[in-house]
């Protein structure tokens, strides 16, 4: 990737953090922030192994949804959204975006600069680190642990800031995740992270429309279980707990006495009949006996 696509990738995520509040510390629940900064609908899904998020937009309306895979590694999980978020922050569906020649997309490397910087700010991790020495593994295990990105996403950022050199960072590129939590003690959060990642998530406000239907009569309880790809069971006792309960509804009959007259004239109706009628002797005496 070209330093120009770097620069413009590290601009982009810096100006996101500012223009939503998100100073320089590590973002927690990413779905939520992305839903409630930007009001784009996102999604967990099912998906392939080898599908791991897109982006897609209604033109007519201007409207972005984007999905991401359902995955027991959160930690791609969340480079995933943040790289699809690097679309949107740079409207790659537009011609004249960033492509072709051979090789990787340019706008897809730019998406992955713009979700390591998104996710790994260069002052936040400063902050974080600030003249420590030396940097080790544990040092490696503590920048994944806190902004929770992969070890090949860290060193690279750690790279950049300058904290180790590039031999290091190709190195650290091949630890894995699982590894740095067993041998550095924070397993059990891991586990949390991958049980959180590796569920189906309904987009919050297509979610909440939903139960307020239910709320109003209009939908049924199975709808919202579906939605949320859980047993109708677990979502009906999750509803009647929070105080969800549909709307009564009665039926209004009217009363007859209460119906306008209607002087519904059938002489047309009458004459056209008749005239069938004579047609059809007229037809079939033509054809004789069968």
């Amino acid at each position: 990737m070209t330093a120009e696509l770097e620069r413009q990738a590290a601009e982009a995520a810096a100006r996101f953090r500012a223009d939503h509040h998100l100073g320089v510390q590590p973002l927690g629940d990413l779905v939520a922030i992305v839903e409630q900064t930007t009001g784009i609908d996102v999604a967990v899904l099912e998906a392939g192994p080898d599908e791991h998020g897109l982006t897609m937009r209604d033109r007519a309306r201007g409207t972005v949804f984007i999905g991401v895979a359902r995955t027991p590694h959160p930690m791609r999980q969340r480079s995933t959204l943040a790289h699809e978020l690097g679309h949107v922050q740079f409207g790659d569906w537009e011609e004249g975006g960033p492509g072709g020649g051979a090789g990787r997309a340019p706008a897809e490397a730019r998406a992955d600069s713009f979700a390591r910087h998104l996710l790994v700010p260069a002052e936040g991790l400063k902050e974080f680190l600030d003249d420590q020495q030396p940097i080790s593994e544990s040092t490696l295990s503590a920048v994944v642990q806190r902004f929770l990105v992969s070890p090949a996403l860290a060193a690279i950022a750690l790279r950049q800031a300058g904290y180790i050199d590039a031999d290091r960072a190709v190195t650290w590129r091949g630890i894995f995740t699982p590894q740095l939590a067993v041998r550095h003690g924070w397993q059990d959060q891991y586990r949390a992270l991958q049980a959180d990642s590796d569920r189906r998530r309904a987009p919050q406000r297509l979610l909440a429309r939903a139960i307020r239907g239910y709320a109003e009569g209009v939908l049924s309880a199975q709808a919202v279980a579906t939605l949320r790809g859980v047993p109708l069971p677990e979502v009906e006792a999750e509803l009647r707990d929070a105080g969800v309960v549909p709307a009564a509804t009665t039926a209004s009959w009217a009363d007859p006495a209460d119906l306008p007259d209607v002087d519904v004239d059938l002489a047309a109706l009458d004459e056209a009949l008749d005239g069938s009628d004579d047609s059809r002797g007229t037809d079939d005496a033509a054809q004789g006996p069968r």
